[in-house]
């Protein structure tokens, strides 16, 4: 059991994170007395995933994802820790303004939904078109709003038009001025129990949904159906394709690899907290599957720009793919028993 303070500290402490919703949640929790890391965050609330799905696209191309749904992962850790959550989207941007204008005035540090493309403070380079990035306002001075973006060195601001453009930014999953805040934390929380429940929902979700189109099953599924793509879409759609996996896995969000290491460093997290090396062991398992997602992101990109000199083709990229989905399901197949094991204990 861990104790937290019956006040929140009044300063907001701002730190970096390698994911936005992670680290916004982590900020925020620890704005109200719980101070838990990023990777602790990404595991209690479930955060590695896997899915294709060919029945729903983006920009013409069947989805294929490395993570729930934005906003899952904050709820289910908020769930898992027994703090209660606002969260609140609206249709009127003004109201939606004024509404995080009186939280501010309060002192509440507030997450917010908004779009990166219009975020001024974004190197160009790194503008596009995704609606579901976070942050966190914690105060306003005049027209200035002093906002901690997790995946920034320092905080930053943003004015009032150029916050409200990005929290009502338009196109595909518009945030519609969504924002979030913890309004009520336990005085004492069973980290433990949390981190536990976090495992146990993982390793379901990765090894026992029944649809084949999620987990490690989905990965199966994945490397099977992009052997058909050639001769099915032609090789120009064939490779849209190919690229748009990678860039779902490397660019968009942290996504497969990097999620990969992230979890890895929450099973080193869970040794030092159950004092319990075996789960250290599954992080060095995972590390090593995180550096197959990257060797695979490589092998492919390479096929979609026509570049491969080690023999790359469609049958060696769909070969990698089987062989990270057989060591995802014996990896959290064996985490899945030590998690219960632990279940009963906490």
């Amino acid at each position: 059991m861990i104790q937290t303070p019956t006040m929140p500290d009044p300063v907001f402490d701002h730190r970096q994170s390698a994911h936005c919703e992670n680290g916004v949640t982590a900020n925020l929790f620890r704005f109200h007395g719980l101070d838990i890391n990023e990777p602790l965050v990404f595991g209690i609330g479930s955060g590695l995933f896997f899915a294709h799905m060919p029945f729903m696209k983006l920009n013409g191309i069947p989805v294929t994802g490395f993570r729930p749904f934005p906003g899952v992962i904050f709820q289910r850790a908020a769930k898992k820790l027994g703090i209660k959550m606002k969260v609140k989207t609206y249709r009127d941007p003004e109201k939606a303004m004024e509404e995080l204008d009186a939280n501010l005035a309060q002192g509440i540090p507030t997450g917010c939904v908004v779009g990166v493309f219009h975020l001024t403070y974004f190197p160009e380079p790194y503008r596009f078109h995704f609606n579901a990035h976070n942050l966190v306002a914690f105060a306003r001075e005049g027209d200035l709003y002093h906002i901690s973006d997790p995946v920034m060195e320092t905080v930053t601001t943003l004015s009032h038009r150029d916050f409200q453009r990005v929290r009502f930014a338009k196109g595909t999953a518009r945030p519609r001025g969504k924002m979030y805040w913890p309004v009520s934390v336990p005085e004492q929380i069973n980290l433990r129990k949390a981190i536990v429940k976090g495992l146990r929902k993982t390793c379901y979700d990765m090894t026992e949904i029944p649809l084949k189109f999620f987990g490690a099953k989905g990965i199966h599924y994945l490397a099977d159906r992009m052997l058909k793509w050639p001769q099915k879409l032609g090789d120009r759609k064939a490779l849209q394709y190919l690229g748009q996996v990678v860039r779902m896995q490397e660019e968009i969000g942290t996504g497969g690899a990097g999620f990969r290491f992230m979890y890895a460093a929450f099973l080193q997290e869970c040794a030092r907290i159950f004092g319990d090396e075996r789960f250290a062991a599954f992080s060095t398992r995972m590390t090593g599957i995180g550096d197959d997602w990257r060797a695979f992101a490589y092998e492919a990109s390479r096929l979609v720009k026509n570049r491969s000199n080690n023999g790359s083709d469609w049958q060696s990229v769909s070969a990698s793919l089987h062989r990270i989905a057989d060591k995802e399901q014996l990896l959290f197949e064996e985490l899945y028993l030590l998690a219960k094991e632990w279940d009963k204990k906490v």
